[in-house]
């Protein structure tokens, strides 16, 4: 959908409502509403983090619409990084058992993953997106403008998942950076929306996109109980080292890509210090019962044969899950 296309929707809805941060309104909320043609749009402004990601934000926003009489003719725009678009997508399709939504992503990693695919969700008793929906937005905003007011962290949380996109789909996004993100933003993008389409409901080989996400999303429900909660994309840095590890040990991955990646860690993980030790295990392997991969009780991984050879539905023992996340906290002091 052309930009002069998405006003036209706008400017037919009976209301436009804008979801954002407090964070991200300061720098793009009028913007947007410049961009999009609707200066008159009904705004609701969240609290920052991953933490306000729950069913008690989303019952605040759905209050809001009520309060606002909204109707099925309403949209709601979604401006931020994921915990906006996964939490406004999922307020969007349960309001009136659906109203149209639009996600602006404000940040890497919703670009080129978390406002495309029609995932949405909170998180529920610590876990991740353990309440969800899956519905599509009408359109999704890409305007790297937005990047100029993102953190290092947050930029380097983006490029991890570039970085996934390599080993999984695209060799090619191995070679991403801090010096050439933005030119393969599109590329990623495509990536992710071309393996959405395929499998909307995340039955099949959608599932290759979780590459590093099992363990990783353990580890960073683990550290959002702490005082030095990681982001998402440090903590799937973390996950894809261990399922390279895995990689190597189950399906004959070259120990070289575990190597080259495990060089390359350090950099990806430049903007925090990661505070996990062994004493942390048994607390992130009790994440992993609640995955939303599991099947049969049994947790189930995405492995690598070579890079963009991965294999889905690898159902990994405990013990060698516990000795991946052994080796990783030898190696953390190093890095």
């Amino acid at each position: 959908m052309r930009l002069e296309e998405l006003k036209e929707v706008l400017k037919e809805a009976s209301q436009v409502f804008v979801l954002t941060d407090e964070n991200v309104a300061m720098y793009w909320l009028p913007e947007l509403e410049h961009w999009l043609g609707c200066e008159h749009a009904v705004e609701i402004v969240i609290k920052v983090g991953e933490r306000y990601k729950t069913l008690g934000t989303a019952q605040r926003v759905w209050k809001a619409l009520l309060k606002h009489n909204a109707d099925r003719q309403a949209v709601l725009v979604n401006l931020g990084g994921g915990t906006v678009t996964d939490l406004g997508g999922f307020v969007a399709s349960c309001y009136q058992r659906g109203i149209r939504f639009v996600n602006v992503p404000t940040t890497l990693l919703a670009m080129v993953d978390g406002a495309i695919g029609g995932k949405n969700g909170v998180n529920f008793a610590g876990c991740k997106n353990q309440i969800g929906t899956f519905a599509e937005p009408l359109e999704v905003m890409i305007n790297p403008i937005c990047l100029s007011t993102l953190p290092e962290r947050e930029l380097m949380s983006g490029i991890v998942e570039m970085v996934k996109y390599g080993f999984i789909l695209d060799e090619d996004l191995l070679e991403v950076d801090e010096s050439n993100y933005e030119q393969y933003i599109l590329r990623a993008g495509e990536l992710k929306r071309e393996v959405v389409e395929d499998d909307p409901t995340d039955l099949d080989q959608r599932r290759i996109l979780n590459f590093g996400h099992t363990i990783g999303h353990a580890i960073e429900s683990f550290s959002l109980t702490t005082e030095s909660p990681l982001t998402h994309g440090e903590a799937v840095a973390l996950g894809m080292w261990c399922a390279l590890y895995l990689s190597v040990q189950l399906c004959d991955l070259d120990e070289s890509v575990l190597i080259d990646y495990e060089n390359r860690l350090s950099s990806l993980l430049s903007e925090t210090e990661v505070m996990l030790g062994l004493g942390d295990i048994e607390a992130i392997m009790s994440y992993l019962v609640h995955d939303k991969k599991n099947r049969d009780g049994q947790t189930s991984f995405v492995l690598l044969k070579a890079i963009e050879k991965p294999v889905v539905d690898q159902h990994i023992p405990d013990s060698l899950v516990t000795e991946a996340l052994l080796e990783l906290m030898k190696l953390i002091p190093e890095l």
